[in-house]
């Protein structure tokens, strides 16, 4: 697939932006408007409240009315938050020049808003900076569709042909059947996929879908007059009328949700070694090594993210053997020892992986690393485990707070910790992160029976 430069075209207008509040700041003469702090929590607020309006998330069918209401409520959000440094950190202050401050940074960011947009528009119509597309299915809407991507070359799609398994089609730009467009997509470096609702049955929609994800693909369904909108599904306009319906990314598809997650993680971590571990480390250290010899910290390569490997770090909970990489724990392992067993049921032999959350290899919620050797062999044996790697390892997870845990004595045991996995990663979200974090505490206080 080409190189795609689109994702640095909402940074660049961001940046714009941000220089035309600096310049206009220091063009003012006032010293109020040059003061670090200012600068700082002007441009701060800026980002951040574009983030709340989406200010930015302007696609190439986005229509100049819905731009000129995005323009709209981010200037009044960014007007309220303007005045309100003056109300809370100047008060008492008489600052000269606020309202054409304001109107200097509206009359700016409006004219760049649109130059830019305009810019960009007639960039596409010379075939730059544009998306090849395909249609699976062929009916009213499809053609409306099409004729959309012909006709209005601004947009920047380049409409390559359209697969259908009806018998009497037009054979103009007819490429073939349905099941033929799979190796075409990924020959000629389709970027997106419209699919007719009216012809695709829903296991065909499942199954474009799929290939869609795994290989980077967008897939967007075109819908009948009275087709509704579901929750995996996101309405876009294009043109006056057009309506297209988008299959919705999963949550780590997104770098927001990656962002979320590792700040959280950085944040939660800072704080679990500073106001715990501190303690807890030296204590635990003084305890494991007087009843066995040892290191205090046991060290194992496991499998990561997308399969990379890692070094995995928890307290040691037993006494030192040859078997730690090939044997998984079992209840009344003889291999444990007695301060072992307490960190075990507890689960304070994992707190050292909060330095490995630090590190980026762990994220505090997410799948449980397994050995390298169970790994390999459920790989093969167990349906979707390589969806696990799609996210980095937890030190707790939904299948843990879930029940699944501990020795795998039957496949379903995995299978089940399977399930719950993808779950988390189909449905992740900052609150399902807090849940199983609070589940987890309260496990770790009322003791679990699969905790050996």
């Amino acid at each position: 697939m080409k190189k795609r430069y689109s994702k640095y075209i909402r940074a660049l207008f961001l940046v714009l932006d941000l220089l035309v509040l600096n310049v206009i700041s220091f063009s003012l003469n006032d010293n109020e408007y040059v003061k670090l702090y200012f600068i700082v929590y002007i441009c701060a607020f800026w980002v951040v409240s574009s983030l709340f309006t989406r200010f930015y998330k302007i696609y190439r069918y986005t229509s100049i009315y819905k731009i000129i209401g995005l323009l709209l409520t981010q200037l009044l959000v960014f007007s309220i938050g303007f005045f309100a440094y003056f109300s809370i950190f100047r008060e008492g202050i008489v600052v000269n020049n606020q309202a054409k401050y304001l109107v200097l940074i509206s009359s700016l960011i409006v004219f760049f808003k649109f130059f830019g947009v305009y810019l960009l528009r007639k960039y596409r119509t010379f075939g730059k900076n544009y998306r090849k597309v395909i249609v699976l299915g062929d009916d009213n809407s499809t053609r409306k569709i099409v004729d959309l991507f012909n006709n209005e070359k601004e947009l920047g799609y380049i409409y390559c042909g359209f697969f259908s398994d009806k018998e009497s089609v037009p054979s103009a730009n007819l490429l073939g059947q349905i099941e033929n467009s799979f190796d075409y997509i990924l020959k000629k470096g389709i970027d997106e996929i419209y699919c007719s609702l009216s012809e695709l049955e829903e296991t065909t929609i499942k199954k474009v879908t799929k290939f869609a994800s795994k290989n980077n693909r967008i897939v967007k369904l075109i819908p009948n007059a009275n087709e509704l909108s579901n929750k995996n599904t996101v309405s876009e306009y294009y043109g006056d009328s057009m309506r297209v319906l988008k299959v919705k990314k999963m949550p780590f598809e997104l770098i927001e949700s990656k962002i979320v997650k590792r700040v959280f993680d950085i944040v939660f971590s800072i704080f679990v070694c500073v106001f715990i571990l501190s303690w807890l480390y030296p204590l635990l250290f003084l305890l494991i090594k007087i009843e066995s010899r040892g290191p205090a910290i046991f060290k194992q390569t496991r499998e990561g993210l997308h399969g990379g490997e890692f070094v995995c770090y928890k307290f040691r909970s037993m006494y030192v053997n040859g078997s730690s990489d090939e044997r998984q724990t079992k209840e009344n392992d003889n291999r444990v020892t007695y301060v072992g067993a307490i960190l075990r049921r507890t689960s304070l032999d994992e707190f050292p992986q909060f330095l490995n959350v630090l590190f980026g290899s762990m994220s505090v919620v997410g799948p449980r690393p397994h050995m390298n050797t169970q790994s390999d062999k459920f790989t093969v044996e167990v349906t979707n485990y390589i969806k696990r790697k799609e996210v980095k390892p937890g030190i707790t997870g939904l299948a843990q707070v879930s029940g699944y845990r501990g020795e795998v004595k039957e496949k379903r045991d995995i299978e089940n910790r399977v399930r719950m996995d993808i779950f988390y990663i189909e449905n992740w979200s900052l609150a399902l992160d807090l849940k199983i974090i609070v589940k987890t505490v309260f496990n770790i206080f009322k003791g679990e029976e699969k905790a050996y």
